[in-house]
């Protein structure tokens, strides 16, 4: 399950970062036992036929391994977690802001316009984007002409677009007459952070949660 994180509650989350160390308390109670254990031990062995100096000494030196081992992991996970904790807090300052994330469904903002990017591998003399209806009839064609290679951002006013779902874009991007490969990038607003089994998760408002890795740019 994720936990999110708005910019309002992310204040709490040093306060909830710490949880009881039951495994760490479980190896002292298993210290104490074999302590207790050694002890009656002892105190029950054959006068005649004492226990072995040496094989006393392992099975000490055994329960002090398996306890150092276990503070050690508990030290860490609690390492880890305070890490993420600090993650989420630092990217709670998101919230709000604009992002780029891959993929070529855009979004309509308040002012009725839409943004877009597309990341070229190689120079091109000719870039063009095709926006799209969710069902593919064609609504507009952007020319941003010649680019270096590296991201070309671009804008499109959709305030007399009535159509049902957000429109898509299509790239062309040509040198010489050969295609040159692209990345389609595509604005969206962070609601909310969290975290989940996959690490640190960023939720979009017009779009699925995308892990923060998969952000290109923050706007």
């Amino acid at each position: 399950m994720a936990t999110n994180v708005s910019a309002t509650s992310s204040a709490n989350l040093l306060g909830s970062a710490s949880a009881p160390k039951t495994a760490l308390s479980e190896a002292n109670a298993s210290q104490d036992r074999f302590l207790k254990l050694l002890v009656a031990q002892l105190n029950n062995q054959d006068p005649l036929n004492p226990m072995d100096n040496a094989q006393m000494t392992s099975q000490m030196a055994q329960i002090n391994t398996v306890t150092g081992i276990t503070q050690l992991n508990e030290t860490v996970k609690s390492l880890a977690s305070q890490f993420s904790s600090m993650q989420v807090m630092q990217a709670s300052s998101l919230v709000g802001r604009g992002v780029l994330v891959q993929g070529n469904t855009l979004s309509i903002d308040q002012d009725g316009q839409v943004q877009g990017a597309v990341d070229l591998s190689g120079k091109a003399d000719k870039v063009s984007v095709q926006i799209l209806s969710p069902g593919g009839q064609l609504l507009d064609t952007l020319e941003l002409g010649a680019n270096a290679a590296g991201r070309v951002a671009f804008t499109w006013d959709a305030s007399s677009y009535e159509g049902g779902g957000n429109p898509v874009f299509k790239v062309t991007a040509l040198q010489g007459g050969s295609s040159v490969p692209s990345t389609a990038l595509a604005r969206d607003v962070v609601t909310s952070v969290g975290t989940d089994s996959t690490g640190l998760s960023v939720q979009l408002q017009h779009r699925a949660a995308v892990t923060y890795s998969d952000i290109a740019a923050i706007l």
